[in-house]
């Protein structure tokens, strides 16, 4: 293999290094950002003292975090929501992937085409509502994952995938007496695995930050996942925020504290939420890259 060693090369070489180098600072500083605010003491996060790295270590925050019932609660609702969302979906999912993935399918262009417009075109938040209560799942977890059973984008991706397995395996599973189940489960998804990885960790991040979809079809605060929790601890230290400035000439003391408490609470909880999918991240991520490549590079 031959290196090329001229000027020209080792200065694109370094242009790229340096790009490189700006993007993951820009990636990493507001995770830094949030972890530090969240075990710095609340007089240096009002006063914006805190950048990189803590100011006046302290746990504070998260003390009265798992104090209140609700956030343990709310941490593991979005847990639960999360699993039992990402099972549902990878079950359509790959179920429907696999057939379209077959030329024999009957129908097989005008089931794609179907499929595709529902990327572009939806029914609309009220029916979508309606039917949801018509079905008996409001106010329960199954309102947060039957009606996305079926991300289009990523059905498309993992039927790419499923393109990418010789059919001359398949053959030789069904003159064995296999089944069709028996060659998706044995033999079409080992050898898929990255797609389903990289499926998988979709779905799992879109239900880990959803929030909108529970604070249209939950009504029971129990059943709040930590992303809805979040937001309306924003809401409050925003309006905490406000109703203090508005009161600046009294100079309410009480109500500055408060705004203060919120801020540093709103980062702990900001910190506890982003963790979870930080640790899960590292372990799929040769599945992740490899299923991207080959999903947007081949049909």
């Amino acid at each position: 293999m031959v290196v090329d060693r001229s000027l020209s090369s080792r200065a694109v070489g370094l242009a790229v290094h340096a790009v490189i180098v700006v993007v993951l600072i820009t990636t990493i500083f507001p995770v830094l950002n949030i972890l530090s605010n969240s075990v710095s003491e609340t007089y240096h996060i009002i006063a914006g003292h805190v950048s990189f790295f803590p100011v006046g270590f302290s746990l504070r925050h998260y003390s009265i975090l798992f104090m209140d019932p609700m956030i343990p609660r709310s941490f593991l609702n979005s847990v639960l929501i999360t699993l039992l969302g990402t099972a549902v979906n990878l079950a359509f999912t790959v179920t429907m992937a696999y057939p379209l993935a077959k030329r024999r399918l009957p129908f097989r262009r005008s089931f794609m085409v179907l499929i595709v417009v529902t990327m572009f075109f939806s029914g609309g938040l009220i029916p979508r509502f309606m039917v949801v209560r018509a079905l008996g799942m409001y106010d329960s977890f199954l309102a947060l994952t039957v009606p996305i059973a079926i991300s289009a984008f990523n059905l498309i991706v993992m039927r790419t995938f499923f393109k990418q397995v010789p059919e001359e395996l398949e053959e030789s599973a069904f003159l064995e007496g296999a089944k069709e189940t028996t060659v998706l489960v044995r033999i079409v998804m080992p050898l898929a695995k990255a797609g389903v990885a990289t499926i998988a960790l979709f779905y799992a991040v879109s239900h880990w930050n959803a929030f909108f979809d529970a604070m249209i079809y939950l009504y029971d605060t129990r059943k709040y996942p930590m992303q809805l929790v979040l937001r309306d601890i924003v809401m409050r230290t925003e309006m905490a925020r406000l109703s203090f400035l508005q009161d600046q000439y009294g100079r309410n003391d009480l109500m500055e504290q408060e705004a203060v408490a919120i801020q540093g609470i709103k980062y702990g909880l900001i910190a506890i939420t982003m963790l979870p999918m930080l640790m899960l991240y590292p372990f799929i991520q040769r599945y992740f890259v490899k299923g991207v490549m080959i999903g947007s590079l081949k049909d």
